[in-house]
């Protein structure tokens, strides 16, 4: 083993009657131009800091004839921790490479940056599960219900928003529906996203029941022969008892609709928080079943390298990530495409 790893309040207002509320597209709540929307972010730029993580210092590995020892795996091991790719997916690449090394399966420089590139893309593999994939699959769901959950910051209500267009792009009818009750502005901001994917809101008034609220949202959809319900709930973290109680309350009271409901708990992580996102998703997973992982704000952080340590460590899949700030900047998570853009 080589470095680090050899050193091993309640708000008591009466809620209103839930309405749906489609109102018409305004100009002045779209933020991006319809063309600047139409392109996505290029996957290596998005990922630039974290590529930085794994490539500085090593370019020089990986031109001409090195010589591939310990030294070059001594680096390796470091630029991947920096990028906290995780004690665990890293020890995984590192004894792979040495194994290999071992055999002289890897003796020089560009069969060392393949094998790696195919190590880490078995490790991100298992993780690549479409939830559109999962969709199709689930045909006598309809609504098909995303209860998304999180905690405050990770980029939750924009995902939702960002998954409502992704949705009605593949043709899909979508509803939102406005379950977290305890911020205004957190419906606000909802319907705001549902004028610009132009798909109808349910709301209650401030600090309605949240079950209540996607309750009637599934009703509602039923009703209108809706495909995906993307219900929010109130940013909490793993530690707040109450709080998780709600969510799994809110589960109970759509199984009485539909059995299997909600079909999708989604659970959106900051990848800027690293290995503590980690803890997150195990303690959300614990207290109510999730299904799987939106991975946020990719674009913003060196530490990228937490997808390998979600792959190692949780046995979720990863849904999408978010690679940008445009709508359509959510995208279907593909290990290969990932692990390319992170060696380019």
């Amino acid at each position: 083993m080589f470095g680090f790893i050899k050193r091993k309040q309640k708000n008591t207002a009466t809620a209103s009657k839930a309405t749906v509320e489609t109102p018409p597209l305004s100009d002045s709540t779209l933020t991006d131009s319809a063309s600047a929307e139409d392109k996505p972010a290029d996957l290596s730029q998005s990922l630039e800091k974290t590529r930085r993580t794994f490539s500085d210092g090593m370019a020089d590995f990986f031109l001409g004839k090195k010589n591939i020892g310990d030294e070059l795996l001594e680096e390796l091991e470091t630029r991947l921790l920096s990028a906290d790719v995780g004690v665990d997916a890293t020890t995984t690449i590192i004894d792979e490479l040495q194994s290999n090394i071992s055999r002289k399966v890897i003796n020089d420089a560009e069969s060392l940056h393949l094998k790696l590139a195919e190590i880490m893309k078995a490790i991100l593999l298992p993780c690549e599960q479409p939830l559109s994939n999962v969709i199709a699959d689930t045909k006598a769901a309809k609504p098909f219900v995303i209860l998304v959950v999180g905690i405050n910051g990770a980029g939750k209500t924009t995902s939702i928003g960002k998954l409502a267009n992704y949705f009605t792009r593949q043709g899909k009818s979508v509803m939102l529906a406005a379950g977290d009750t305890f911020r205004a502005a957190a419906v606000e901001q909802l319907q705001e996203w549902g004028q610009r994917n132009n798909v109808p809101v349910i709301t209650q008034g401030t600090g309605a029941d949240p079950a209540s609220v996607i309750y009637d949202a599934v009703e509602s959809a039923t009703s209108k022969k809706i495909d995906i319900v993307i219900a929010d709930t109130a940013g909490r973290l793993h530690t707040q008892n109450n709080l998780m109680d709600e969510l799994a309350k809110i589960k109970r009271v759509l199984g009485k609709l539909d059995a299997d409901a909600p079909h999708e708990t989604l659970i959106v992580i900051d990848a800027g928080f690293g290995q503590n996102a980690l803890h997150q998703v195990q303690q959300f997973h614990d207290s109510i079943g999730l299904t799987g992982m939106a991975v946020t704000k990719l674009d913003g952080t060196a530490k990228g390298g937490i997808l390998f340590s979600i792959a190692k460590t949780l046995n979720l899949p990863v849904r999408f990530i978010g690679v940008g700030e445009k709508i359509n900047d959510l995208r279907p998570f593909d290990a290969s495409e990932f692990v390319d853009a992170l060696l380019e």
